[in-house]
């Protein structure tokens, strides 16, 4: 059995643009008794640093693009993407964390290039054969928590094939290929840690260095025709929307998380594929993002409610208990008024066809707020639609500036659900299904 020990480097300051990491590091490794065999573990972000891989943190969203070969998907302001490199991981490795204030990390160009060059001037330097790893931490498919990864490798074994030997019962392994890269570069990060100030550290004893520099990270990177990750968002999203139909369910509690704008807008994209009458494009969305217009809008709405109900012979108390219960718009992050815009339907003579035109363009309207909350779901989002604005248009109109050819549909209330949403269970359709 091997025995293997693992040991930060202490020593090493804050690294900065040109600095010569070869020398930064064997300045630092020579207290340690440098020995045949040892892997360094460098983590990736003081080869950013040296690299001058940094940008002002307002270019985030754009530098998470640029450093995108695709996008595989995306959970509110998460985007899981491919990297020039072809690793498959959240934000593209742009990272705000152990930086200066107000600026961020790029991954390395090329890790495994810069760890050849250094495993080639640590070898001149201190007269031994090690290995070189260039680390960085990634979330994993199907599991919680983070782990460091191998993005640069030179002189290490990066996959170890136990393909054709036989297990302890004597079967033939068919499937076992371990990445040992990765392996040695977790337990590297047991001892650097996150905030420990201890960038490199050593692995002594592992017997996977050899005298090549080998193929690098990029063996680790699983070819597309066996990557499902690799069919990317539109088959993803193609899957997440048949689910999505019966994921949208009526959420009244929602958490603190901030709602992108950017999402509102694309369920309202998606709103506008439903079908609509005469070649129309009949729909509006007002989403409502000043709080004061918010507190008027909900104010005027709220008297005419209290007045109706009042109307309706209800108790003053349970005039209160109902409008108390109505509150949910008040309580929602994002506010989002459907309107149907009339100015397509044609004018009948008869009453018979007007109802019927005004009909068409109500159901289309139905069916452009399903869409908005359909593509709701498959972002993770909350939503509830209220019937409120149908029943008093004229108090809606002057606070939102609305013309007397717009008619509000309700309100659709959206955030993140407080707490997982159960997708509604299947039901039988052969009740609602008629055939004749």
């Amino acid at each position: 059995m091997t025995n293997i020990e693992v040991f930060a480097l202490e020593g090493i300051g804050e690294v900065a643009a040109g600095d010569d990491l070869i020398s930064v590091i064997a300045q630092a490794y020579a207290n340690y008794q440098p020995q045949d065999g040892d892997v360094l573990v460098v983590t990736s972000k003081i080869v950013s640093k040296a690299e001058a891989r940094t940008l002002p943190a307002e270019d985030r969203a754009e530098a998470i693009t640029a450093e995108s070969f695709g996008e595989v998907a995306t959970n509110g302001p998460t985007r899981i993407v491919r990297t020039r490199h072809g690793f498959v991981m959240a934000a593209a490795g742009v990272d705000a964390s152990n930086t200066a204030a107000n600026t961020i990390l790029l991954l390395p160009l090329d890790p495994d290039a810069t760890a050849r060059q250094l495993r080639a001037g640590l070898q001149t330097r201190l007269g031994i054969t090690l290995g070189v790893i260039i680390s960085d931490t990634f979330g994993r498919p199907w599991r919680e928590g983070l782990t460091d990864n191998a993005i640069g490798v030179a002189g290490v074994r990066v996959l170890h094939d136990h393909r054709g030997e036989l297990d302890a019962q004597g079967r033939t392994l068919e499937q076992t290929v371990v990445a040992t890269a990765d392996e040695l570069a977790s337990a590297a990060d047991l001892v650097k840690g996150k905030n420990s100030n201890c960038p490199v550290a050593v692995i002594r004893g592992s017997q996977t260095v050899h005298g090549e520099d080998g193929p690098g990270a990029r063996a680790l990177v699983r070819a597309s025709h066996t990557d499902l990750f690799a069919l990317g968002t539109q088959q993803a999203k193609d899957l997440g929307r048949k689910e999505a139909v019966q994921l949208r369910r009526t959420v009244r509690t929602w958490s603190d998380q901030l709602v992108a704008h950017e999402l509102i807008g694309e369920c309202v994209a998606a709103a506008l594929t439903a079908p609509a009458p005469h070649h129309t494009t009949p729909w509006r969305f007002v989403h409502v993002v000043e709080p004061a217009t918010r507190k008027e809008l909900l104010a005027r709405m709220a008297d005419r409610w209290e007045h109706d109900l009042a109307s309706d012979g209800l108790t003053p108390e349970s005039v209160r208990k109902r409008v108390e219960r109505g509150q949910l718009l008040e309580r929602c992050p994002e506010l989002v008024i459907p309107v149907l815009v009339l100015e397509g339907q044609h004018d009948y003579p008869d009453e018979r066809r007007k109802t019927a035109e005004r009909d068409m363009f109500v159901l289309s309207m139905g069916a452009a707020v399903q869409s908005f909350m359909v593509t709701a779901a498959t972002l993770r989002l909350g939503t509830a639609w209220v019937s409120s604005t149908l029943f008093c248009p004229d108090d809606v109109r002057p606070v939102l500036d609305m013309p007397a050819q717009w008619h509000p549909m309700g309100a659709i209330a959206v955030g993140y659900p407080l707490g997982d949403v159960t997708p509604r269970p299947s039901r039988d359709s052969s009740p609602f299904l008629i055939q004749k």
